[in-house]
């Protein structure tokens, strides 16, 4: 197979791609705004709806693969326009606008969770999941830089981005932590101002790490945003989870991710709060405290949360968007 790979001009991908597949970044923006606005993004799309059915013409490419945004509306179309096969991925449980508006123009629209098929009855939905990297599947150690000991790890992580919210609640809860017994490693960000200012024997800040495979599957309590992406690390590596949604996403997406863990039996939601409130402290309690009273089995939640995330797990997701893809550019 060759690829070629779709991006946006400003994003992360411009530094990556290139080093592995030619990078196109046709000029394209979300549908937002009103009157001249509107009508000029309208405008750029049609634009790069046209470059990239020249780009497909002249590359001769039989098949489009998109994961949602706005960049994925020119793919779409030009593919349409084309008579070439498009697959659209859908990692939310509640679709993204380009998913809704443009979905049941694709050959078929694969998502991570169940609950995002339920909201696409005319786009031929299939539940493929939303593959995670290779490291997360296969056993893996947990670094030498995290604080020893034998007591319940607790990782805290904010995203790619990190979530400043998300920090604010959790640092009045490290030293109690730490005091009864559990190692921290609190992955904040690397946009926080406060970030690496508290100095607590057994609680360690890091704006990011490489090595989350192996954070992940030994902790044995995770408190994390809701994004798609992390949802689907958190499951496939069964971390007992406390979700805490960042209240301004988009369509309030990761309300509905957090909520699908939950009725999965996979993860608590802790809705975001001021610091000085208590809620978030009470459910680490709730599910930490039987563990650290030495309780098992049927007895400990965090067992509970476990089994919840191994059924919302899905292993092969990559495995089944390959064999979509194969069927598709073959027939």
């Amino acid at each position: 197979w060759q690829v070629q790979w779709l991006g946006v001009p400003n994003r992360l991908e411009r530094e990556l791609v290139p080093s592995r597949y030619p990078l196109h970044t046709p000029r394209a923006g979300a549908l937002q705004g009103k009157g001249l606005r509107k009508l000029w993004q309208l405008l750029r799309l049609i634009g790069s709806s046209v470059a990239v059915r020249r780009l497909i013409r002249r590359e001769g490419i039989g098949l489009v693969f998109s994961t949602g945004g706005y960049i994925a509306a020119p793919a779409i179309l030009a593919a349409r326009w084309c008579g070439v096969p498009v697959v659209l991925h859908e990692s939310n449980a509640i679709p993204g606008r380009v998913t809704r508006l443009l979905g049941r123009h694709c050959s078929r629209v694969a998502v991570g969770l169940r609950e995002a098929a339920e909201r696409l009855p005319h786009c031929r939905p299939l539940v493929t999941g939303t593959p995670v990297r290779a490291e997360f599947l296969q056993p893996t150690p947990l670094p030498s830089w995290v604080p020893a000991g034998d007591g319940p790890l607790v990782l805290v992580m904010g995203g790619s981005q990190g979530a400043l919210g998300l920090n604010r609640m959790v640092r009045p809860l490290a030293a109690k932590l730490v005091a009864a017994g559990c190692r921290v490693v609190h992955l904040t960000g690397s946009n926080d101002p406060d970030a690496g200012l508290r100095q607590i024997p057994g609680y360690i800040e890091r704006p990011f790490s490489d090595e989350l495979p192996g954070l992940l599957q030994n902790a044995q309590l995770a408190i994390s945003r809701a994004g798609a992406g992390s949802l689907s690390e958190l499951a496939v590596c069964g971390t007992p989870t406390i979700l805490v949604p960042f209240p301004q996403a988009a369509d309030h997406h990761q309300d509905a991710n957090a909520a699908a863990a939950a009725a999965a039996g996979a993860a608590v939601i802790v809705w975001q709060h001021a610091p000085e409130h208590h809620a978030l402290e009470q459910a680490v309690w709730r599910l930490l405290g039987p563990r650290l009273r030495g309780a098992s089995g049927s007895l400990d939640p965090l067992e509970s949360l476990r089994a919840g995330m191994e059924r919302l797990a899905v292993l092969d997701a990559d495995q089944r968007l390959a064999e979509l893809l194969i069927e598709l550019a073959s027939g």
